[in-house]
C-alpha cells in the first residue's frame, strides 16, 4: 500500500489534473481557485469522476464562491474570540484548538474558507503558547482540535500535543475532528490507532468524522471508522446540510442508519454557516427544521442527530427546533436557549 505521506504529495491542485477527470470549463473558474485553493487527495479525485457523484459538488470549485452575498469571511468571529492565536475560547469550560491550516481536500463550503490552504501556516511555537494557556486556565475542561485537519500532522506531532493535554488534570475530555476517514481513509494506520489508542488510555479521547451523504460510505472510510473502533476511540459524526446534496429525508435518514451500523453516532446536522463564498450551500432554517421534523418520524433515537446553528458573531452554538424559529423569512428571529432574540439573515425557499 502506498504510504498516507505520498499520497498525500500526490493531491490535485490546479485545474489543469483536475479536468483530466472531469469535464470542466477551467478558465472561468481560475478566479475562484486564485482565492479559495484547491486540493483533492489522489482517492478521492478518482472517486469523483463518477457521473453524478454528490461528491463532486462538495469538493471542485463554482463560480457561486465568488459571490460573497454581504456575508463575512469569519461569520463565527473566531478571530475575535481567540484567547492567543490559534486558540478559540467562546465557550468557559471548553477552547478549541487549531492545529493545521491544510486538510486533504478542501471542502467548497467550509466555514474557514478565509483561512484553509490560504495561510502561512501554523507554527509549532503558535500551539505550544496555546497549550500554555489552557494549562493556565483551569475551568477549560474540553479541548477540541481543529483546522484544517488535524491528522495532516505528522503521529509525532500529534502525539506531542495529546501529551501535553494528557499532562492537564483539568482537560477531561479531548476531541479531534477530522474528514480524513473520507479523504484520504490511509492516513488510518496502525501507528496512528495506536498512538490514539495510548491517549485514550490516559484521557477520554473521541474523534468526529465529517460524512455528508450515503454515496461517501465505501469500503475505504468504512475500513478506517473500523480501525478507529478497535483502537477504543468513540466515533460521533457531523453532518453539513447542503442544498441538493443532502437535502431529503430518504438522504439523510440513509446516511444516519449507515453511519449508526458502523457504530458511528449521528452527533450534529449542521445549519449552513453564514460564510462569504458558501451561500448556494445553504438550505433555510424552516427547511432544515421540517427535515428534522421528518426524521424524527423515521429513525430511532439511536440514529437522529441533533439540528443545530452557529449563531453568528461568535454567540455560540443553539439547537433548532421548531420553536426556535420565532419568525422567518430573510429577517428571521430565532429564540436562544437563553431566551433572547437573535436576528439571523436567512433564505427564502
Amino acid at each position: 500500500m502506498e504510504p498516507w505521506q505520498q499520497l498525500n504529495r500526490r493531491a490535485c491542485r490546479d485545474l489543469a489534473t483536475l479536468a483530466q477527470y472531469l469535464p470542466l470549463d477551467t478558465a472561468p473558474l481560475a478566479a475562484v481557485v486564485e482565492r479559495y485553493p484547491l486540493r483533492l487527495s489522489a482517492p478521492l479525485l478518482a472517486r469523483l469522476a463518477t457521473a453524478g457523484n454528490p461528491l463532486t459538488a462538495q469538493f471542485v470549485p463554482q463560480l457561486a464562491e465568488l459571490d460573497a452575498a454581504g456575508q463575512p469571511d469569519d461569520p463565527l468571529a473566531e478571530e475575535s474570540l481567540a484567547a492567543v492565536p490559534q486558540l478559540v475560547h467562546r465557550y468557559a469550560n471548553r477552547a478549541l484548538l487549531l492545529v493545521a491550516d491544510s486538510c486533504f481536500a478542501y471542502c467548497r463550503f467550509c466555514t474557514r474558507k478565509r483561512r484553509v490552504g490560504r495561510t502561512r501556516g501554523i507554527s509549532f511555537g503558535e500551539i505550544e503558547r496555546a497549550l500554555d494557556h489552557i494549562a493556565a486556565t483551569p475551568a477549560i475542561r474540553e479541548v477540541i482540535l481543529s483546522g484544517g485537519d488535524p491528522l495532516v500532522m505528522s503521529d509525532a506531532l500529534l502525539g506531542q500535543i495529546l501529551q501535553r493535554l494528557a499532562a492537564m488534570p483539568q482537560v477531561r475530555l479531548v476531541r479531534i475532528g477530522s474528514r480524513a476517514p473520507l479523504t484520504l481513509p490511509e492516513r488510518i494506520t496502525p501507528r496512528l490507532c495506536n498512538l490514539l489508542a495510548r491517549h485514550n488510555e490516559r484521557q477520554p479521547l473521541y474523534l468526529l468524522t465529517h460524512f455528508n451523504h450515503p454515496a461517501e460510505l465505501t469500503a475505504g472510510p468504512r475500513q478506517a471508522c473500523a480501525d478507529l473502533r478497535a483502537a477504543g476511540l468513540s466515533l460521533l459524526n457531523q453532518t453539513v446540510l447542503l442544498r441538493g446534496i443532502n437535502d431529503e429525508v430518504a438522504t439523510l435518514a440513509e446516511l444516519c442508519y449507515q453511519l449508526t451500523c458502523w457504530h458511528v453516532r449521528p452527533y450534529y446536522l449542521h445549519q449552513m454557516d453564514l460564510t462569504a463564498g458558501t451561500a448556494h450551500f445553504r438550505t433555510s432554517l424552516a427547511r432544515g427544521i421540517a427535515l428534522i421534523e421528518a426524521l424524527r418520524r423515521e429513525l430511532p433515537g439511536l440514529a437522529l442527530p441533533r439540528f443545530v446553528v452557529d449563531l453568528p458573531g461568535g454567540l455560540g452554538k443553539m439547537p433548532l427546533e421548531p420553536d426556535a424559529l420565532v419568525s422567518p423569512g430573510p429577517a428571521a428571529l430565532l429564540r436562544s436557549p437563553t431566551g433572547a432574540l437573535v436576528p439571523y439573515p436567512d433564505l427564502v425557499d
